[in-house]
């Protein structure tokens, strides 16, 4: 059995065939021979697990699918050149014209866009469903239905997705159900244990850690791996660089304690914000107040370093102030990294063509770093001062 550091720092690494070098070599070429004909026919039958062609399968590239496997409990992974590559191919791998595909009301943009606009175009239809309750999602459930989308919890408001009621209703109407489980990461959530098939990734997040890859992770049986490898990823080409490859690696040797280190100051920076007059509201899984904690609880041993904010203040003008007076917080849309990040709603206001997002102008999205949590309340404190 597959220990928590042993599949960090030693499975997939054949050390041995590299001169045991203790950082994998990054394989950087484009194409491989083969010493004769029987190697080449035998290759080609399966370059899921051959190497041919670096568009397909790389050994750079084949040791981290092998990690990412084994910390979601799957039988394989694939990776792609994004988050939103990997999300495309899961869902485009499970659908055809005519198909409907039910998804929890609040995705991550892209997937929405991948939905409601690109989608559309080919015949597949949608339903955006209040996925806290099981029953709403029962109930828009048609016969052509091929696709359950998941996201537990978001990555703005948190709300969950009972995994394993909806694993059930899945299989029991022939539906994929399909989770991004960027939120979590696979140290604090793993749904295929909960019977969910593919498990999905902003590896740019918690998984490279550094904010210097772009990366998606797909996770999965064989047979479904084989399928959408067969398909979406080697006709579309969104692949992964042997480099980035190489730079996930490192970043997966430090997850656990990124990931943790993230949790632990998230929860002192939460400790004191509840208490301050100009917080309105906190949202966050672990948070006594979050309505599905004991939920969250069920499926998740930890939450990470996202939490959200609203502020109590009168004007816009004090919100934008109270922005522009944050000094240890980059204003950033990704997460995951060794930086402590905001993404203001109020940002998303007055952008000509685009509406006003879901969430209040006094709504905060909040990430937690490594950085001591101290020195980022001290920066929060003096900000707060102009609401």
């Amino acid at each position: 059995m597959n220990t928590l550091s042993h599949i960090l720092n030693h499975l997939g690494e054949e050390r041995e065939q590299y001169f045991n070098a203790i950082a994998p070599p990054v394989i950087q070429s484009s194409n491989f021979a083969f010493p004769d004909l029987d190697s080449f026919r035998s290759s080609f039958a399966d370059e899921l697990h051959h190497h041919v062609y670096t568009r397909g399968n790389n050994p750079t590239v084949e040791i981290l699918r092998k990690k990412l496997a084994a910390l979601e409990g799957t039988e394989d992974a694939l990776v792609f050149s994004s988050g939103a590559a990997a999300i495309a191919a899961a869902v485009i791998g499970n659908v055809q014209a005519g198909d409907h595909i039910v998804c929890q009301q609040m995705p991550y943009s892209w997937t929405s866009a991948l939905l409601r606009k690109f989608l559309k175009r080919f015949g597949v239809e949608h339903t955006f469903v209040d996925g806290t309750d099981i029953a709403t999602i029962r109930a828009a459930i048609r016969p052509n239905t091929r696709v359950l989308y998941l996201e537990s919890p978001n990555t703005m408001t948190y709300e969950c997705q009972d995994l394993a009621a909806c694993a059930e209703l899945a299989k029991a109407n022939n539906i994929v159900t399909i989770i991004d489980n960027s939120y979590s990461s696979p140290i604090y959530q793993n749904p295929a244990a909960f019977g969910i098939d593919i498990v999905l990734h902003s590896g740019t997040k918690y998984l490279n850690g550094h904010s210097d890859v772009v990366v998606g992770v797909l996770c999965g049986s064989q047979e479904m791996v084989q399928k959408i490898f067969q398909s979406e990823l080697m006709t579309l080409g969104a692949v992964l660089s042997p480099h980035d490859a190489a730079l996930v690696i490192r970043g997966l040797r430090t997850l656990p304690l990124r990931v943790q280190r993230s949790d632990a100051g998230a929860q002192a920076l939460i400790a004191k914000l509840e208490g301050h007059p100009k917080v309105t509201r906190i949202w966050y899984p672990f948070h006594h107040s979050f309505p599905q904690l004991d939920l969250a609880k069920k499926q998740m041993r930890g939450c990470g370093g996202l939490f959200s904010v609203q502020f109590d203040t009168d004007s816009m003008e004090k919100m934008e102030a109270f922005i522009h007076r944050l000094r240890r917080f980059a204003m950033a849309v990704s997460w995951g990294g060794h930086e402590s990040l905001i993404t203001p709603t109020v940002g998303f206001y007055n952008i000509p063509g685009r509406p006003h997002p879901p969430t209040p102008w006094s709504f905060v999205r909040f990430y937690i770093g490594l950085e001591d949590p101290e020195w980022l309340w001290e920066d929060l404190e003096q900000a707060m001062e102009v609401l």
